[in-house]
């Protein structure tokens, strides 16, 4: 379909003999896969699926009946209710879709049933070829006590701390303190930043085992904790292996991974290779990679990720026995596609010989790379509220592609499972896309990944793409110092938007003066045969005052030349009483303006300024976007601006004696009654949403005066939960 056929809009740079096809030969033309999986990863296996003549089945719970991933199967199969353990989780219902459709391959992407062994021995039982590693390599590295030893049995580095599991809290305050602080406190079944905690004393100790056992019963009904060493300012660095198991006994390992750009343990942006390693560290780390993937008996797709310091010592983390989210910046720098290698194993085939042989030939041990890539996870998450889930449709939408952001050398992928009318559902991860680039340098794949970000168009959820903006704009991030804890470092208080220079202001101010321009002409449009009479009586407006940041915010004097090639600027006194600072001329290139669009770029001072624009209220507020930051823009003449002054500010509703719910989620717990005194940080109840427990703390002290939610019940976000009085 065209449909299928415009995802992929620009194919794998698949580089010359390294990935002759084995389709053919493998026998796999005409075979089912069933991916069981949905969102983004299914659409991706189906790509790689159909260009090797594969036929694709998909599986859907109630919810996803007009998801992507089921369009663009060639048959599909519901699994059940929304929720995932109701049906993408249950290996029964998957299990009747993989008879019911006679598939011979089974695709399990990442997340749900990938990295369980049950599942994976069901396939087998089944006559299945299960798209992943043997059972044992899955249990194995799956089980974070025994993964670190196999590492050490294999002689791969692990970082010091205590293997057995922990009883109680007062035996984890006795370990740390045998261990050192700081301490990382984890549940052994732990993945996704579930079940983590970081302690510097025996108090946080204490609560950081109560809270991680908690997390990790809920998550993964396993309330094993295990306890090592915390390293400090490290890089998540990881490397991604292709083996054909131990029949064939080649591992092939790619380029690193750098994820250090993290929130919470979800990693935000990925890039292949690392500003760090050195091409020493990196062969080192690449042949333990694979000392582990042997050690283990593995076949397919598999990703070591290590700790590495400043100082190039690297430290074994685990093992993701599956396709990893960020797995296409490796294809990108490589030019091999890794999921067609995953099916092509999966049939029993050995690695292609010209792979495996371009991996031992080269200096780093690494398969030959070049360039650089990025990629930035685009998620349904405000930024401005704590990056909380955003639920909804997605009422416009439209992926930024390589030739729209027309960048000399940099190539965009988006890896989505979404179009225009898709809903973004409560019930699963809020992932919407993965954006990349590729380019030849660092600094032209971040650039690269601004431009595509800038004119991304997502509307009807909050997002992310603000913030992933504002990470290419970080000068510490240009320059690769990006430990894990960057996030952290960078932005204690939480992100609060991107903050303008002035230069940029000043570009917001002439832009929005010349779009004003523009759409007075356009307005003004008349009969074709009046045309010049009309141009010569138009009166055109010389002078606007463009005001950023609401009525109220700082103002700006614009005269746009009568060609609409020149700009006049002076900024406006905090006093609004006159201008300040010199008249500053900028030169106005070329205007895209359609009012029928969002996205607008103009050309200012030499540099194209990419605006998207969020439509008009009726206090003439227009909402916009650029570089990432949100802004309300007002266009006046001069008398308005003057006249505007004199106004009052409109009321604000006082929500300050209320705890509101801070997302769409379920009251999991109350920790107060009515009548309580309340401590400032005091923990006041616990709301569950994207099965993580956020722990809702006081802000103020104060007396419960009402509780408005039962525990158990749905909350929408804002909901009030609780009044003080």
């Amino acid at each position: 379909s065209m449909l299928s056929l415009a995802r992929l809009k620009s194919p794998l740079p698949l580089r010359g003999s390294l990935l002759r096809s084995f389709s053919e030969l493998s026998g796999l033309r005409g075979e089912k896969v069933l991916v069981a999986n949905r969102g983004e990863i299914a659409c991706r296996v189906f790509d790689t699926a159909r260009s090797m003549g594969m036929k694709t089945v998909s599986i859907y719970s109630d919810v996803d009946q007009a998801a992507q991933h089921v369009k663009q199967s060639d048959e599909s199969v519901n699994v059940g209710p929304a929720p995932s353990s109701e049906s993408y989780l249950v290996i029964e219902n998957v299990l009747d879709a993989i008879k019911s459709t006679g598939a011979k391959y089974v695709h399990p992407g990442y997340g749900f049933l990938s990295e369980n062994s049950v599942f994976r021995q069901a396939c087998e039982d089944n006559g299945v070829a299960f798209v992943g590693p043997p059972v044992r390599a899955i249990e194995a590295m799956g089980d974070k006590i025994e993964s670190k030893q196999i590492a050490i049995d294999a002689g791969v580095n692990t970082i010091p701390g205590f293997q057995g599991v922990i009883q109680d809290a007062e035996e984890a305050v006795k370990i740390s303190n045998e261990v050192g602080y700081p301490v990382m406190i984890k549940a052994s079944a732990g993945g996704g930043g579930k079940g983590m905690r970081i302690a510097w004393n025996d108090e946080e100790a204490k609560e950081g085992f109560r809270l991680s056992t908690d997390e990790a019963r809920a998550s993964f009904g396993d309330d094993r904790i295990f306890i090592e060493k915390f390293i400090e300012r490290p890089h998540h660095i990881e490397i991604q292996l292709l083996a054909d198991g131990p029949e064939h006994n080649n591992v092939v390992c790619f380029p690193e991974r750098e994820c250090s750009i993290q929130r919470r343990n979800q990693k935000v942006i990925e890039e292949s290779p690392s500003t760090l390693l050195t091409p020493e560290t990196r062969k080192e780390m690449a042949t333990q990679a694979a000392m582990l993937a042997r050690a283990v008996g593995y076949s397919s797709a598999g990703t070591v990720e290590f700790l590495c310091d400043e100082k190039q010592n690297f430290y074994f983390l685990e093992m993701n026995t599956r396709l990893q989210v960020e797995h296409p910046v490796t294809e990108e720098v490589s030019g091999v596609d890794l999921v067609k290698h995953m099916l092509e194993v999966a049939a029993g085939h050995p690695l292609p010989k010209d792979l495996v042989d371009a991996c031992k030939n080269s200096p780093e041990g690494v398969v030959p790379y070049s360039g650089w890539s990025m990629e930035a996870r685009v998620y349904a998450e405000d930024p401005f509220r704590s990056f909380l889930p955003s639920t909804g449709p997605l009422f416009s939408y439209e992926e930024p592609t390589t030739e729209s952001i027309g960048m000399e050398g940099v190539k965009v992928r988006c890896d989505s499972g979404v179009v225009e009318g898709s809903d973004i559902s409560m019930f699963y991860d809020p992932m919407i896309s993965k954006l990349i680039t590729k380019a030849e340098t660092r600094l032209e794949a971040i650039d690269g990944l601004s431009a595509a970000l800038d004119e991304y168009v997502i509307r009807g959820v909050s997002h992310n793409t603000p913030f992933c903006l504002d990470l290419c704009r970080n000068q510490a991030f240009r320059d690769g110092d990006t430990p894990t804890s960057f996030i952290d470092d960078h932005y204690p208080e939480g992100f609060e938007g991107v903050k303008l220079e002035e230069e940029e202001k000043k570009a917001v101010a002439i832009a929005m003066a010349a779009v004003a321009d523009r759409r007075r002409t356009l307005l003004n449009g008349v009969p074709l045969p009046m045309e010049n009479v009309a141009y010569s009586e138009y009166d055109r407006i010389e002078n606007v005052i463009v005001t950023i940041g609401g009525h109220s915010g700082e103002s700006y004097s614009v005269v746009v030349g009568e060609e609409a090639e020149i700009a006049h600027i002076q900024k406006i006194n905090a006093e609004n009483t006159g201008t300040e600072g010199e008249t500053e001329s900028i030169k106005i290139g070329e205007l895209n303006y359609d009012p029928n669009t969002y996205v607008t770029k103009v050309e200012v001072g030499e540099k194209e300024r990419v605006i998207q624009m969020f439509g008009e209220d009726a206090e003439g507020l227009t909402k916009i976007q650029m570089a990432g930051a949100m802004m309300d823009v007002v266009i006046r003449s001069p008398d308005e601006f003057r006249l505007s002054t004199f106004m009052k500010e409109p009321p604000i509703v006082d929500t300050s004696k209320m705890l509101l719910s801070p997302m769409p989620g379920k009251l999991v717990s109350m920790a107060v009654q009515v009548g309580d005194e309340i401590e400032l940080g005091q923990e006041l109840c616990v709301v569950e949403a994207m099965k993580m427990q956020n722990v809702q703390r006081s802000e103020r002290k104060g007396i419960i005066k009402a509780i408005n939610v039962e525990v158990g019940a749905s909350m929408k976000v804002d909901e009030s939960i609780l009044e003080f009085e």
